[in-house]
């Protein structure tokens, strides 16, 4: 009942975005659910990582100084 939708359904939904957002929004949409699920299978690969390692003096001292 709830496969995988076929072309016939890819069309329909396509024609359901387009006719809400417009033409001109259509790009601006897919570029932006491109770089959500690059960035989610980023965060899904990569290892946890915290890093740990101590500041060098320099970047504390010029810190303070501004």
């Amino acid at each position: 009942m709830f496969g995988t939708p076929g072309f016939g359904e890819l069309i329909i939904i396509l024609l359901i975005v387009l006719v809400i957002f417009g033409a001109k929004k259509l790009p601006e949409i897919g570029g932006g659910l491109g770089k959500a699920i690059s960035n989610f299978k980023k965060a899904t690969t990569q290892p946890d990582e915290i890093d740990v390692t101590p500041k060098a003096k320099d970047e504390t001292e010029e810190k303070k100084k501004d």
